[in-house]
Parts: C-alpha cells; sequence; structure tokens
C-alpha cells in the first residue's frame, strides 16, 4: 500500500512539473484537482507539495479540502489526538484562512506520539512546532482542560514522562501503605 501511494505521489508531481512548462488539454485540465488528495495524505514536506493545493478559490474545492483535513485529523490512529484534534478542527475550520490551513497541515504532519507529548506539557515542543498557530491554540485548549478537569498532582511535570511519573508516586504510595500496615499490625501484637 505504501508504495502504491508513493508512486501515485510520484505520478502526481510528473504531472504538476509538467503542467508548468506544457499547455495541457482542456480535457486532461480536470485530472490535477481531481486527484489532488493524493498528495494531502502524504508526509512529505507540507511546504513542497501545499504551495499548488490549496484551492480556496470555489465551494467544491473547499469542500473537498476541509473534508480531507477534518478526516486527517479524525482519523489519526490515536484516540486521544482523533478527539481532541477532531474537534477543534470542525470546530475552526471553516474560519481558516490559506495561512491557518498551511498551518493546521503542518501540525498533521507531525508523528502522533510527539504531537500527544508536546500537546499535553509531556515534552517541550521543537520552535517550528511552537511557532505554529494551530499547534498553539490546540494546545493552549488542552492545557486549559487539563487544568480545569484534572489535580496537578495527578499530571507528570513538564519534561518528565506519564509513565516513570506514576510509577515512581505508585511505589511510594505503596512504601507508605506498607509501613502503616506494619505500624497497625505492631499495635495489635502489642494488645495481645
Amino acid at each position: 500500500m505504501g508504495s502504491f501511494r508513493r508512486s501515485l505521489i510520484g505520478v502526481h508531481r510528473i504531472l504538476n512539473s509538467n503542467r508548468s512548462s506544457v499547455a495541457v488539454p482542456s480535457s486532461q485540465a480536470s485530472f490535477g484537482p481531481r486527484y489532488r488528495g493524493v498528495s494531502d495524505f502524504s508526509s512529505i514536506n507540507s511546504n513542497d507539495t501545499l504551495s499548488s493545493d490549496i484551492d480556496l478559490s470555489n465551494e467544491e474545492s473547499k469542500r473537498r479540502l476541509f473534508n480531507s483535513l477534518l478526516y486527517r485529523s479524525k482519523q489519526r490512529g490515536f484516540l486521544e489526538l482523533d478527539l481532541v484534534l477532531g474537534k477543534w478542527v470542525a470546530e475552526h475550520i471553516h474560519s481558516m484562512d490559506e495561512k491557518g490551513i498551511k498551518a493546521l497541515v503542518q501540525v498533521l504532519d507531525l508523528e502522533n506520539p510527539d504531537l500527544w507529548k508536546w500537546l499535553t506539557g509531556q515534552e517541550r515542543p521543537p520552535e517550528s512546532v511552537k511557532t505554529n498557530p494551530v499547534f498553539t491554540a490546540v494546545h493552549d485548549k488542552v492545557l486549559n482542560n487539563l487544568n480545569s478537569h484534572s489535580a496537578p498532582e495527578t499530571r507528570a511535570t513538564p519534561g518528565q514522562p506519564w509513565r516513570e511519573y506514576d510509577v515512581r508516586k505508585r511505589e511510594d504510595e505503596v512504601r507508605e501503605i506498607a509501613k502503616n500496615l506494619k505500624n497497625e499490625r505492631q499495635k495489635l501484637l502489642c494488645l495481645y
């Protein structure tokens, strides 16, 4: 499947490069936009393919682009991101301009584990991601939800993974319980 997608992307690039240097007959002119979605799902640098792919000139191309981006945000294969990004994109995509859509595509091109760690504050994002307006808005929403719906002591400190924090905290709790049980046992033995 991956090699098929790469070959389709290669064909798409060839057709786009030929379109700029060769006059395309009107019967073939509709080929490019009809298959534009091929490059929307690629992990290629978005600046290379997106500048020619964003077409907000008519309602049909807007609808296709918005549906494609909404699908990509809701079907990432990482449930937490599907919910967070899908809801945010559904609420904001219709008010975005071309610059906002490019920023959204850059966020959607990020790897799931890294994006989740950056959004939840487990790790610090790179500068290029931190300055992305879409990332900043989603990050603010996630942190706002975390702050209003969970106690700070249940979360890892920034830069510290969740698992290590949870394991260490649980170990401390178990030690404390064991210590209390030992003290209670000694008290009971003294009574008898």
